[in-house]
Order: C-alpha cells, then sequence, then structure tokens
C-alpha cells in the first residue's frame, strides 16, 4: 500500500462520497469516520514528507559546507 498524500487523499473522497450516498444512518456515519480517519492519514503523511524533504536539503547544505571547507583545507595545503 503506498502511503502517499495522494493515496490517503483519494480515500478520503471515496469515503466522503460513500457517506453522501448512504441511505442508512450508521452506514453514513461509519463512511464519516473513516472519511475523518483518511483526512488525517493524508494530513500525517503530508507532514511526514515536509520534514523528510527538510532534513534531505539540510544533510545537503551541510555536505556542501564540509566540502568547501576540505577543499579550502587541501588548497592551503593542510
Amino acid at each position: 500500500m503506498s502511503q502517499s498524500y495522494e493515496f490517503y487523499s483519494e480515500r478520503a473522497r471515496e469515503s466522503e462520497a460513500a457517506a453522501e450516498e448512504a441511505t442508512l444512518h450508521n452506514v453514513r456515519e461509519r463512511a464519516e469516520r473513516a472519511a475523518k480517519t483518511w483526512h488525517a492519514l493524508a494530513a500525517q503523511a503530508k507532514s511526514v514528507a515536509a520534514t523528510r524533504e527538510r532534513v534531505e536539503r539540510e544533510k545537503a547544505e551541510e555536505r556542501a559546507a564540509e566540502a568547501a571547507r576540505v577543499g579550502e583545507m587541501q588548497a592551503s595545503g593542510a
């Protein structure tokens, strides 16, 4: 199963549609609860992706800074 924002958002939309089409109260409530859960999972997936991107960016900056320091040390003959 793909744990992406798009996947969870699509499941939420499907659950919302099922809730709108439901004729039985308990079926509608179940679909509404499912939609709420899918939305929460989508928000969490989006947050995780943003955090992952931030961490990767920070690591890339650290690697670039380290490479620059090594380059400066080599250029100065140390």
